[in-house]
């Protein structure tokens, strides 16, 4: 059988071998930019329920928040920043050694609408599906969507997914994207698995909705610790020897863990009082939504580094954390075309975090639960009037053990066709994650109860933004920060690093701008997008850099009398030097350290992008600089980033 990369490849040969045919098509069979389906195998007979022949702008996607997009199968420069182990924008983002890694994050999100702790492991959550990350469809023809990269070293990554409507009332889907990449050091093997199911449904009269998924997920990543500390200057060097990245010893090279988590969620709605015409002042809809998600984070180690994590209780490491998360929501939605749209709810949470057993240390006894069960109230409201939209939401947990809240407002304002104007307030308290408050391994510095010691995050917001293609895209925000919680590099005890949960007592400032424009010339084009920040604070305790930047150059045209569209160009990365936060692999998270400052180098890569009919071709040279730039590269200390290295991969729609 031979190798998927070499498929991909006779594919491609095969595409632009085709070219030359497609160019000589009768006018009436290409496409036009009225129906850019006119030529494609969509315009075929739709499920029951539509119109004859099928269109682009018919096949959509939403989310549980009911936003609604529609396919698109354009090549553009925003598809080329998406087109990566995430499948989305991953600026603000800096990617570990191998795919399917950890990734350090540059800018800081301080708006939080959740009103709960998060689970442990954050960073092998970035490719973890969220409810919100869930797409529904509603697709005339069946469609189905392959999207495929190469990875580092006996791997491939590969998300296939698979859309049909069987009636306009009913939809169903199916998908599965999987990643396995060996990597260019010592045990740093990537293995992941994210399946989806959902379906939809809408009666005939349309009173009825129902949404509904199944999520399972397995995210595993063996871990080495990175590099010693007296490597560092090894791997700077660029000496030859070293550039088989191979033959460095790491802090240890017997260690894994997973994160495993499946979720079945279902969200439904019935018109007491239906909309019967634009006329109809008024509309009220039940609502209920339930989800139960069962997740695991394991760490395994079948001899403990007691060098690099200090004295262990077993002689082989095996934590394991869980939780199971149910909740249910059932509410009113009404709509009345004067005063707005009114949402609210109650609320059911039942928590179950911890462990199996409990540890005994010589300061005190680490419980191994935390459980509760409690109501909440949510609350929406949205207003359209003339040129202006206000949109708001809030929820609060009625419980004093687990007290959390927040407020939601945005304003915008359409200034004309092309500017946009918006702001918004956020207020949110929590508290910090089940990490923070209780964990128990092995290793006997990574045993903490906190939940009585620690006082909820409050976080005030307010940001303002502006939307012009003309002009540019800005947006600034200003965020105040009481008792924000993070993981610390405690001390250093005969060099073992001691990494512990701290609480910042006083308030911390952060503001950021970011602003986004680009210039077009003919067919060239420069895309930037350039961000500032700054955090006031008397310790250093939320560590980012001043300056992030990403600026593409690209040449774009299509060819072939439009029967293909070419894309090229070079993208520059960079962020200022600063103390770059640490990784702990026990953990899975990051820590703030101040002593080593990582940055100031600049990531070039070159890429050729192609869309030939439904098909889009992307092919990069990643990190083309690294060989005459400096071998000062890192996405964490101790944590070398990826060398120069070639990959390529397509999207592939099928519209039947």
């Amino acid at each position: 059988m031979l190798h998927p990369k070499y498929l991909v490849f006779i594919f491609f040969l095969y595409s632009l071998s085709n070219i030359s045919a497609q160019v000589k098509l009768n006018k009436t069979r290409l496409p036009d930019k009225d129906n850019p389906f006119s030529n494609d195998s969509s315009s075929a007979k739709k499920a029951r329920g539509f119109s004859k022949l099928a269109t682009i702008d018919m096949y959509l996607q939403f989310n549980s928040s009911i936003d609604t997009i529609e396919v698109d199968t354009s090549l553009s420069i925003k598809k080329n920043y998406k087109f990566n182990y995430l499948l989305k924008d991953n600026f603000g983002l800096m990617p570990f050694a191998n795919i399917g890694q950890a990734y350090n994050t540059l800018s800081f999100n301080a708006s939080k609408n959740i009103t709960m702790p998060l689970f442990a492991a954050r960073a092998r959550h970035f490719n973890y599906l969220e409810e919100d990350d869930i797409k529904y469809y509603e697709v005339p023809t069946p469609w189905t969507r392959l999207t495929y990269k190469t990875a580092f070293e006996q791997g491939q990554l590969l998300d296939a997914s698979f859309a049909v409507n069987l009636s306009k009332q009913f939809n169903f889907s199916i998908a599965y994207k999987g990643l396995r990449s060996l990597g260019n050091y010592q045990n740093a093997l990537t293995s992941s698995g994210n399946f989806r199911f959902t379906t939809s449904y809408k009666s005939k009269n349309e009173r009825y909705r129902a949404n509904a998924h199944i999520v399972m997920q397995d995210i595993l990543n063996q871990e080495n610790g990175g590099l010693k500390d007296a490597d560092i200057d090894n791997f700077e060097s660029g000496t030859e020897e070293f550039l088989d990245r191979s033959v460095f010893d790491l802090n240890f090279e017997n260690a894994e863990n997973i994160l495993v988590g499946k979720r079945f969620s279902i969200n439904h709605s019935y018109n007491l009082i239906k909309k019967k015409d634009s006329v109809s002042t008024n509309e009220l809809a039940i609502v209920n939504s339930m989800s139960f998600e069962d997740k695991y984070f394991q760490y395994r180690q079948d001899a403990p580094a007691n060098d690099f994590f200090g004295d262990s209780f077993t002689n082989n490491i095996n934590d394991k954390t869980t939780l199971e998360n149910f909740r249910t929501q059932l509410g009113l939605n009404y709509f009345n075309n004067v005063i707005g749209k009114f949402k609210i709810a109650l609320d059911y949470k039942n928590i179950n975090y911890g462990y199996n057993s409990i540890v005994s240390l010589p300061e005190g006894i680490v419980t191994n639960r935390i459980k509760t069960d409690f109501f909440g109230l949510t609350a929406g409201y949205s207003k359209t009037i003339g040129l202006f939209n206000l949109s708001t939401k809030a929820s609060i947990n009625l419980s004093d053990e687990f007290s959390g809240s927040f407020i939601d407002a945005k304003l915008r304002f359409e200034l004309n066709d092309d500017i946009s104007l918006k702001g918004g307030l956020n207020i949110s308290s929590k508290l910090a994650n089940y990490n923070y408050l209780l964990y128990q391994s092995d290793y006997i510095n990574y045993n903490w109860y906190n939940f009585n010691d620690y006082e909820p995050i409050n976080i005030q917001q307010i940001n303002f933004g502006i939307e012009s293609q003309k002009y540019f895209n800005a947006l600034i925000d200003i965020s105040n920060i009481d008792n924000y919680t993070y993981f610390d590099l405690d001390d250093t005890i005969d060099e073992v690093k001691v990494i512990k949960p701290k609480q910042y007592n006083s308030t911390l400032q952060y503001l950021r701008i970011k602003v986004q424009k680009e210039f077009k010339l003919g067919n060239f084009a420069l895309d930037n997008s350039i961000m500032y920040q700054n955090v006031i604070s008397d310790r250093d305790v939320l560590n980012v850099p001043t300056v992030i930047s990403r600026n593409t150059l690209y040449y774009s045209n299509q060819l072939f009398k439009k029967a293909m569209t070419l894309q090229t160009g070079v993208t520059l990365n960079y962020f200022t030097k600063y103390k770059m936060d640490g990784y702990d692999p026990l953990l899975a998270e990051f820590y703030t350290q101040n002593k080593t400052e990582i940055g100031g180098f600049p990531r070039l890569d070159f890429f050729i992008n192609a869309k030939i009919r439904q098909t889009r071709i992307f092919f990069k040279a990643e990190h083309f600089n690294s060989s005459f730039t400096g071998y000062d590269y890192f996405s964490a200390p101790n944590h070398p980033f990826r060398d120069f290295t070639i990959r390529f991969g397509l999207v592939w729609d099928f519209f039947l």
